[in-house]
């Protein structure tokens, strides 16, 4: 780790969609001594802006785009078609990729699904921004289908949506530089996985010394065992399981009066 060299606040990047405030009010009342910073950034600016430090960790959309970078992967988001709210989608509560075959689909040039083909009928035009789309489809140019965040960060009173049963899905992670792994990276790490401020708080534990092996201890001589001497024999006649019978009376002879 590189714990000393830390900058004294904590800047945490995040994609659109994304809604961090759980884990920075975690984060204000564990480390209240520890700013931390939000930056806001696109889906396609968020791993350039963690190389190039202007965030110390990030949540990004999947698949990272290098080896240089760690992830860890949160949670997968439902998938939607944005649509306006007298549509025919509007009256069912999920349809299928089948179901848009007859619609203009935009497709913005910052999509975050990663369409091989995006399905229905293609737009003259791609739109530039999610937020574009949004646009045209509440002036009935066509419907978007997004991660559900987005159509709720874009929601309008005109518009509504339903989920998509078998479009592909956006995935969000937890992302940092693998060099710049910090004893801050580290504690929000710890946050984001749930765990509690007496786990170190977050960070990776000490490795253990190797735990040295215990003696034996030395084994009660009963009859002989455990001590590599053969028992003593009792001068008795032998008893089922081939051990001699002791005599009756114990071990010593009484003295006689």
């Amino acid at each position: 780790m590189t714990g000393s060299d830390a900058s004294p606040s904590f800047r945490l990047a995040y994609v659109p969609g994304v809604t961090p405030t759980k884990w920075v009010r975690i984060w204000n009342e564990r480390l209240p001594d520890i700013p931390l910073t939000l930056v806001g950034v696109s889906a396609a600016e968020a791993f350039a802006a963690l190389r190039a430090g202007d965030a110390d960790a990030g949540f990004v959309r999947l698949p990272v785009d290098g080896a240089d970078l760690s992830a860890i992967p949160l949670y997968t988001e439902t998938t939607v078609v944005v649509v306006p709210k007298d549509h025919v989608v509007a009256a069912v509560d999920e349809v299928s990729t089948e179901d848009l075959a007859d619609e203009i689909v935009l497709h913005p040039l910052d999509d975050v699904l990663g369409w091989e083909t995006p399905p229905g009928k293609p737009a003259f035009e791609r739109p530039a921004t999610t937020a574009d789309a949004i646009e045209l489809v509440a002036a009935g140019i066509g419907v978007l289908v997004v991660p559900q965040s987005l159509a709720r960060l874009h929601h309008r009173k005109d518009l509504t949506y339903r989920t998509v049963t078998d479009g592909p899905a956006s995935r969000i992670a937890l992302s940092w530089p693998e060099e710049k792994t910090t004893d801050m990276v580290e504690d929000f790490i710890g946050i984001v996985r749930g765990r509690t401020v007496n786990s170190s708080r977050g960070r990776q534990a000490a490795p253990a010394q190797p735990r040295q092996e215990r003696k034996a201890a030395p084994a009660k001589k009963t009859g002989g065992k455990g001590t590599g001497k053969p028992a003593a024999r009792s001068g008795g006649k032998p008893n089922a399981r081939g051990a001699a019978a002791p005599k009756r009376g114990g071990g010593k002879p009484r003295r006689r009066p």
